[in-house]
Protein backbone atom coordinates (compact mmCIF):
# COMPACT_ATOMS: atom_id res chain seq x y z
CA UNK A 1 0.00 0.00 0.00
CA UNK A 2 1.13 3.35 -1.04
CA UNK A 3 1.10 5.93 2.33
CA UNK A 4 3.68 8.37 1.16
CA UNK A 5 3.87 11.64 -0.88
CA UNK A 6 7.05 13.62 -1.94
CA UNK A 7 5.68 17.30 -2.92
CA UNK A 8 8.56 19.37 -3.87
CA UNK A 9 7.83 23.37 -3.26
CA UNK A 10 11.04 24.65 -3.06
CA UNK A 11 12.20 27.45 -5.45
CA UNK A 12 11.60 31.52 -6.39
CA UNK A 13 8.85 30.80 -8.95
CA UNK A 14 10.83 33.53 -11.00
CA UNK A 15 8.08 32.71 -13.90
CA UNK A 16 5.46 34.65 -11.56
CA UNK A 17 7.38 36.97 -10.33
CA UNK A 18 6.36 40.24 -9.11
CA UNK A 19 3.93 38.12 -7.09
CA UNK A 20 6.17 35.07 -5.84
CA UNK A 21 8.59 37.97 -4.28
CA UNK A 22 5.49 37.85 -1.09
CA UNK A 23 3.51 34.80 -2.15
CA UNK A 24 5.33 31.79 -2.24
CA UNK A 25 4.43 29.82 -6.07
CA UNK A 26 2.55 26.93 -4.54
CA UNK A 27 0.58 28.84 -2.17
CA UNK A 28 -1.20 31.34 -5.32
CA UNK A 29 -4.99 31.01 -4.86
CA UNK A 30 -6.97 28.77 -7.49
CA UNK A 31 -10.19 29.55 -6.22
CA UNK A 32 -10.32 29.85 -2.33
CA UNK A 33 -7.55 27.57 -2.27
CA UNK A 34 -3.31 27.44 -2.65
CA UNK A 35 -2.29 26.07 -5.88
CA UNK A 36 -0.88 23.40 -4.13
CA UNK A 37 -3.52 21.98 -1.89
CA UNK A 38 -5.15 20.49 -4.76
CA UNK A 39 -2.51 18.43 -5.14
CA UNK A 40 -2.59 17.59 -1.18
CA UNK A 41 -6.43 16.86 -1.62
CA UNK A 42 -5.70 14.16 -4.19
CA UNK A 43 -3.24 12.46 -2.10
CA UNK A 44 -5.99 12.18 0.79
CA UNK A 45 -8.56 11.01 -1.73
CA UNK A 46 -5.80 8.40 -3.17
CA UNK A 47 -5.23 7.52 0.93
CA UNK A 48 -2.17 8.69 1.32
CA UNK A 49 -1.48 9.18 5.47
CA UNK A 50 2.09 10.87 5.17
CA UNK A 51 2.91 13.61 2.80
CA UNK A 52 6.73 15.32 2.77
CA UNK A 53 7.12 18.74 1.48
CA UNK A 54 10.62 19.89 0.27
CA UNK A 55 10.51 23.70 0.88
CA UNK A 56 12.56 26.84 0.45
CA UNK A 57 14.59 28.59 3.35
CA UNK A 58 12.64 30.41 5.25
CA UNK A 59 9.69 28.63 3.65
CA UNK A 60 6.12 29.62 6.17
CA UNK A 61 3.17 30.21 4.72
CA UNK A 62 2.87 26.42 3.70
CA UNK A 63 3.47 25.47 7.01
CA UNK A 64 1.01 28.17 8.81
CA UNK A 65 -1.93 26.99 5.57
CA UNK A 66 -1.03 23.39 7.02
CA UNK A 67 -1.18 24.05 10.60
CA UNK A 68 -3.64 25.12 13.36
CA UNK A 69 -5.02 28.79 14.24
CA UNK A 70 -6.69 28.69 17.29
CA UNK A 71 -7.42 32.30 17.31
CA UNK A 72 -9.41 32.05 13.88
CA UNK A 73 -10.78 28.55 15.08
CA UNK A 74 -12.38 30.33 18.60
CA UNK A 75 -13.70 33.27 16.55
CA UNK A 76 -15.39 30.73 14.04
CA UNK A 77 -16.67 28.75 17.31
CA UNK A 78 -17.90 32.06 20.07
CA UNK A 79 -19.70 33.27 16.42
CA UNK A 80 -21.37 29.88 15.51
CA UNK A 81 -19.95 29.27 12.40
CA UNK A 82 -19.21 26.22 13.35
CA UNK A 83 -19.53 24.59 9.64
CA UNK A 84 -16.58 26.90 8.73
CA UNK A 85 -14.63 24.61 11.04
CA UNK A 86 -13.74 21.92 8.37
CA UNK A 87 -12.61 24.24 6.00
CA UNK A 88 -9.80 25.75 8.23
CA UNK A 89 -8.68 22.68 9.88
CA UNK A 90 -5.98 20.93 8.77
CA UNK A 91 -6.77 17.43 7.70
CA UNK A 92 -5.68 14.48 8.92
CA UNK A 93 -2.60 13.59 7.52
CA UNK A 94 0.91 13.83 8.82
CA UNK A 95 3.06 16.66 7.54
CA UNK A 96 6.91 16.68 7.07
CA UNK A 97 9.03 19.87 5.88
CA UNK A 98 12.23 19.46 4.93
CA UNK A 99 14.40 22.20 3.56
CA UNK A 100 15.91 22.50 0.47
CA UNK A 101 19.51 24.74 1.18
CA UNK A 102 19.32 27.66 -1.46
CA UNK A 103 22.84 28.17 -3.63
CA UNK A 104 23.31 23.85 -3.41
CA UNK A 105 22.63 21.48 -6.42
CA UNK A 106 19.84 22.45 -8.68
CA UNK A 107 17.22 19.83 -10.26
CA UNK A 108 14.56 18.18 -10.21
CA UNK A 109 15.85 15.26 -8.39
CA UNK A 110 17.33 17.29 -5.72
CA UNK A 111 14.35 17.67 -3.19
CA UNK A 112 13.40 13.45 -3.89
CA UNK A 113 17.39 13.23 -3.16
CA UNK A 114 16.40 15.05 0.25
CA UNK A 115 13.62 13.06 0.85
CA UNK A 116 14.82 9.87 0.43
CA UNK A 117 15.75 8.73 4.29
CA UNK A 118 12.19 8.95 4.86
CA UNK A 119 11.43 6.44 2.40
CA UNK A 120 11.67 2.57 4.15
CA UNK A 121 13.18 0.14 2.56
CA UNK A 122 10.36 -2.02 0.36
CA UNK A 123 8.64 1.20 0.24
CA UNK A 124 7.35 3.19 -2.81
CA UNK A 125 6.01 6.84 -2.81
CA UNK A 126 4.36 9.07 -5.08
CA UNK A 127 6.51 12.44 -6.18
CA UNK A 128 4.40 15.37 -7.24
CA UNK A 129 5.44 18.80 -8.31
CA UNK A 130 3.33 21.04 -6.41
CA UNK A 131 2.49 23.79 -9.19
CA UNK A 132 0.05 22.21 -11.14
CA UNK A 133 -2.55 19.36 -10.92
CA UNK A 134 -4.87 16.97 -12.61
CA UNK A 135 -8.73 18.70 -11.92
CA UNK A 136 -12.07 16.26 -11.51
CA UNK A 137 -15.01 18.39 -11.08
CA UNK A 138 -16.25 15.32 -8.78
CA UNK A 139 -13.25 15.63 -6.58
CA UNK A 140 -11.85 11.86 -7.74
CA UNK A 141 -8.28 11.22 -7.41
CA UNK A 142 -5.67 10.94 -10.17
CA UNK A 143 -3.33 9.87 -7.31
CA UNK A 144 -5.72 6.96 -7.04
CA UNK A 145 -5.70 5.57 -10.70
CA UNK A 146 -1.79 6.45 -10.70
CA UNK A 147 -1.45 3.82 -7.96
CA UNK A 148 -4.00 1.17 -8.99
CA UNK A 149 -2.76 1.24 -12.40
CA UNK A 150 1.36 0.91 -11.91
CA UNK A 151 1.78 -2.58 -11.12
CA UNK A 152 2.66 -4.02 -7.35
CA UNK A 153 6.06 -3.08 -6.48
CA UNK A 154 6.71 -1.04 -9.93
CA UNK A 155 7.18 2.50 -11.32
CA UNK A 156 4.46 4.31 -13.10
CA UNK A 157 3.94 8.20 -14.36
CA UNK A 158 1.01 10.30 -14.62
CA UNK A 159 0.38 11.87 -18.39
CA UNK A 160 -1.39 14.50 -19.70
CA UNK A 161 -3.10 14.51 -23.49
CA UNK A 162 -2.43 17.72 -25.46
CA UNK A 163 -3.38 18.77 -28.88
CA UNK A 164 -0.85 17.48 -31.41
CA UNK A 165 -0.16 20.96 -32.43
CA UNK A 166 1.20 21.80 -29.16
CA UNK A 167 2.97 18.90 -28.07
CA UNK A 168 6.63 21.10 -29.53
CA UNK A 169 6.22 23.03 -25.79
CA UNK A 170 6.52 20.28 -23.59
CA UNK A 171 8.73 16.74 -22.86
CA UNK A 172 6.91 14.09 -24.68
CA UNK A 173 6.16 10.61 -23.62
CA UNK A 174 7.43 7.50 -25.74
CA UNK A 175 5.53 4.46 -24.59
CA UNK A 176 5.88 0.76 -25.83
CA UNK A 177 3.04 -1.05 -27.17
CA UNK A 178 2.18 -2.61 -24.02
CA UNK A 179 1.54 1.45 -22.52
CA UNK A 180 5.21 1.61 -20.83
CA UNK A 181 8.21 4.13 -21.06
CA UNK A 182 10.61 4.24 -23.42
CA UNK A 183 11.89 7.89 -23.26
CA UNK A 184 10.87 11.63 -23.24
CA UNK A 185 11.50 13.77 -26.11
CA UNK A 186 11.81 17.45 -25.33
CA UNK A 187 9.37 19.82 -27.35
CA UNK A 188 9.80 17.64 -30.75
CA UNK A 189 8.30 19.34 -33.59
CA UNK A 190 4.83 18.13 -34.25
CA UNK A 191 5.05 16.06 -37.04
CA UNK A 192 7.91 14.05 -34.91
CA UNK A 193 6.09 13.83 -31.48
CA UNK A 194 6.06 10.42 -30.63
CA UNK A 195 2.85 10.42 -29.32
CA UNK A 196 0.67 13.32 -27.60
CA UNK A 197 1.01 12.51 -24.33
CA UNK A 198 3.30 14.66 -21.84
CA UNK A 199 5.52 14.30 -18.63
CA UNK A 200 3.48 15.91 -16.10
CA UNK A 201 6.10 14.56 -12.94
CA UNK A 202 3.28 12.63 -11.12
CA UNK A 203 5.32 10.11 -10.68
CA UNK A 204 5.23 6.31 -8.13
CA UNK A 205 8.77 5.43 -7.74
CA UNK A 206 10.15 2.50 -6.05
CA UNK A 207 12.99 3.20 -2.99
CA UNK A 208 15.50 1.72 -5.10
CA UNK A 209 14.50 4.57 -7.98
CA UNK A 210 14.47 7.57 -5.35
CA UNK A 211 17.78 6.43 -3.58
CA UNK A 212 19.03 6.81 -6.99
CA UNK A 213 18.60 10.44 -7.25
CA UNK A 214 21.44 11.04 -4.59
CA UNK A 215 23.81 9.55 -7.01
CA UNK A 216 22.96 11.05 -9.91
CA UNK A 217 25.42 13.46 -12.22
CA UNK A 218 24.57 16.32 -13.70
CA UNK A 219 22.80 16.91 -16.73
CA UNK A 220 24.09 18.78 -20.18
CA UNK A 221 22.20 21.61 -18.34
CA UNK A 222 24.12 21.09 -15.18
CA UNK A 223 20.99 20.23 -13.25
CA UNK A 224 20.30 17.06 -11.59
CA UNK A 225 16.98 15.99 -13.32
CA UNK A 226 14.44 13.02 -12.23
CA UNK A 227 13.73 11.97 -15.94
CA UNK A 228 17.58 10.93 -15.53
CA UNK A 229 16.83 8.16 -12.33
CA UNK A 230 14.02 6.94 -14.31
CA UNK A 231 15.67 6.65 -17.87
CA UNK A 232 18.52 4.77 -15.73
CA UNK A 233 16.26 2.42 -14.15
CA UNK A 234 14.36 1.54 -17.64
CA UNK A 235 18.34 0.93 -18.86
CA UNK A 236 18.80 -1.83 -16.15
CA UNK A 237 15.30 -3.93 -16.58
CA UNK A 238 13.28 -1.68 -14.75
CA UNK A 239 9.65 -1.04 -16.15
CA UNK A 240 8.19 2.17 -15.60
CA UNK A 241 4.26 1.99 -16.49
CA UNK A 242 2.16 5.03 -18.38
CA UNK A 243 -0.95 6.11 -17.14
CA UNK A 244 -2.65 8.61 -19.13
CA UNK A 245 -4.75 11.21 -16.89
CA UNK A 246 -8.56 10.85 -17.12
CA UNK A 247 -8.98 14.43 -15.77
CA UNK A 248 -8.10 17.85 -16.49
CA UNK A 249 -4.04 18.90 -16.29
CA UNK A 250 -3.67 22.73 -15.47
CA UNK A 251 -0.67 24.35 -14.37
CA UNK A 252 -0.60 26.83 -12.09
CA UNK A 253 3.44 28.14 -13.08
CA UNK A 254 2.73 30.31 -15.77
CA UNK A 255 0.08 33.23 -15.26
CA UNK A 256 -1.51 32.08 -18.55
CA UNK A 257 -1.77 28.56 -17.22
CA UNK A 258 -2.94 30.00 -13.67
CA UNK A 259 -5.45 32.25 -14.85
CA UNK A 260 -7.09 29.01 -17.00
CA UNK A 261 -6.53 27.09 -13.86
CA UNK A 262 -9.05 29.84 -12.01
CA UNK A 263 -11.56 29.93 -14.69
CA UNK A 264 -11.38 25.94 -14.84
CA UNK A 265 -12.14 25.52 -10.96
CA UNK A 266 -14.01 28.40 -10.56
CA UNK A 267 -16.64 27.21 -13.19
CA UNK A 268 -16.51 23.84 -11.12
CA UNK A 269 -16.09 21.84 -14.59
Amino acid sequence: MITTAIIPVAGWGSRRLPITKAIEKCMLPIGNRPLVDYVVQDCIAAGITDIIFVVSEGSEQLQRYYGHNQALEQYVKERGKTELLQRIQPPAVNFRYITQPEGGAYGTAVPVALAADYIAEGESAVVLMGDDFIYHSDGSSEVARLIADTPAGGCGLLAASVPHQEVSSYGVLAVDESGNYQKIVEKPVADEAPSNLINISKYLLTKQVIDSCQQLKPSPRGEYELPDAINNYVATGGQVRVVPAAGQYLDGGTLEGWLHANQVVCAGV
